[in-house]
């Protein structure tokens, strides 16, 4: 196995062509074959499925291409540091579920560290691509929650692909709404309060399972439910129709605005946050700056 197989198969899934990675890697169609089937017998495994529309990756290949980006951008760095002598930032990134806290986590770490020497990333996004992210090494680290629902799923999912979660700490649940939202005035909110105002909910898109859902109680029955890809709908649907969302109750009034609230709900239902990473590695030192800043926030879980 060389480094420039590596890059072969990174091209391969970029273009997801045969013929066009030739063309911008500047070599035959068959040299680029014959080099990768070389590849893919010496590792044991097919990286791609060839089919008549053209190539697929396998799932062992997506696991094989995330292990090869990280190669290939280590060697980038040591050959332009110590060969060329060009300063090259160093990459962190981070991928959570929909929390404004664990964005302003990442805002105290960027302004530790600074941008002249790194470059950062931040995705929210749906529950099954923080994991895969994390798993094919776009982020280091990824931030989401565990309960007694959807716990033992998930952690197999994990287990299954090489990565494992670490509990920060653990919260009660909330419901978040609009501070002109009738219910916003009570102390403690209860389910049958919530029958009559819209739940509104984060869409997982092709992994919509209940288990990868990002508010608990997800299995229940909603009389009115609105799905949302973004917390800036959220807080506007919020806004417009009253609609309501349950919570961790963590959230940063610095980012989302003054005019919401977060109400304790009558439930014992509890989540865990913590962050997936993978199995055997050790968190660089701006991973374990913000791992740091978001424990800031165990004093405001419950």
């Amino acid at each position: 196995m060389t480094l420039q197989q590596l890059r072969y198969a990174i091209a391969i899934a970029d273009c997801n062509s045969m013929n066009k990675a030739a063309q911008s890697l500047f070599i035959s169609q068959p040299s680029l074959s014959a080099s990768i089937r070389e590849l893919e017998n010496e590792i044991g495994i097919a990286i791609y499925k060839r089919t008549n529309r053209g190539i697929t990756i396998t799932p062992e290949g997506e696991e094989f291409l995330g292990y090869a980006r990280q190669v290939t951008e280590q060697y980038e760095l040591i050959n332009n540091k110590y060969v060329e002598k060009r300063n090259i930032k160093k990459k962190f990134s981070v991928s959570t579920q929909h929390y404004s806290f664990a964005v302003k986590a990442f805002v105290e770490t960027v302004k530790e560290f600074g941008m002249d020497e790194y470059e950062f990333a931040v995705h929210e996004t749906k529950t099954y691509e923080v994991i895969e992210n994390v798993k094919n090494f776009k982020s280091e680290l990824g931030i989401l929650y565990l309960n007694d629902f959807n716990g033992k799923v998930i952690s197999k999912i994990l287990d299954e692909n090489n990565l494992e979660f670490t509990k920060l700490f653990d919260c009660k649940t909330y419901v978040y709404l609009w501070e002109g939202n009738p219910l916003a005035k009570k102390e403690v909110i209860s389910m049958e309060d919530l029958q009559e105002y819209t739940c509104l909910s984060f869409d997982q898109g092709a992994n919509n399972s209940f288990y990868f859902a990002e508010e608990v109680l997800s299995a229940n029955v909603y009389k009115k439910i609105i799905k949302a890809n973004d917390r800036a709908t959220m807080l506007n649907l919020m806004r417009g129709l009253n609609g309501y969302t349950l919570c961790s109750g963590i959230i940063s009034e610095e980012l989302n605005g003054y005019d919401y609230k977060a109400v304790p709900l009558a439930t014992e239902e509890l989540m865990t946050i913590g962050y997936v990473s993978r199995k055997n590695s050790t968190l660089s030192h701006i991973g374990k700056k913000y791992v740091v800043e978001l424990m800031k926030f165990k004093d405001s879980a419950l």
